[in-house]
């Protein structure tokens, strides 16, 4: 399975958030919208940074809770790591684990198209593996 198809299936929708905006919209919006990552974008298409709730709790240590009122910009992730819509799910796990991150920013043509979680990865994993099992029951039972 490729990028491409897990974002038809969850939707390409990705989360965004300006570099001045503050820790504290930051950490707003993960809980809002339940997501463990937000990429920092002066408009919407480009990747200028991700930060995510590792980038947090890092700064936390660093800054205590003064952190809240810094800017996104001051500890975001700047060193991004994209993937394309092309790229399997294998390729993504390998990454992944090599790394140590946890969320891929989907970019075509310098353009910002969606993002991929590991659990996304491990979902689209699962249902492979169950798909895999149905058939085999089924050809099991026909034989």
């Amino acid at each position: 399975m490729d990028v491409e198809t897990i974002l038809r299936n969850k939707g390409s929708w990705v989360a965004t958030i300006r570099p001045e905006a503050t820790i504290a919209e930051a950490v707003d919006m993960l809980r809002h919208e339940r997501i463990g990552a937000i990429v920092v974008s002066e408009d919407g298409e480009s990747v200028d940074g991700i930060l995510s709730e590792r980038d947090i709790v890092t700064a936390l240590a660093d800054f205590g809770t003064d952190l809240l009122l810094r800017c996104v910009d001051d500890i975001m992730t700047r060193d991004v790591v994209t993937c394309e819509p092309g790229d399997t799910v294998g390729e993504l796990m390998a990454e992944m684990t090599s790394r140590r991150i946890r969320h891929f920013p989907v970019v075509t043509d310098g353009r910002l198209c969606g993002i991929v979680s590991i659990g996304d990865l491990v979902k689209s994993r699962i249902d492979e593996v169950e798909f895999e099992a149905n058939s085999l029951r089924s050809f099991i039972a026909g034989a």
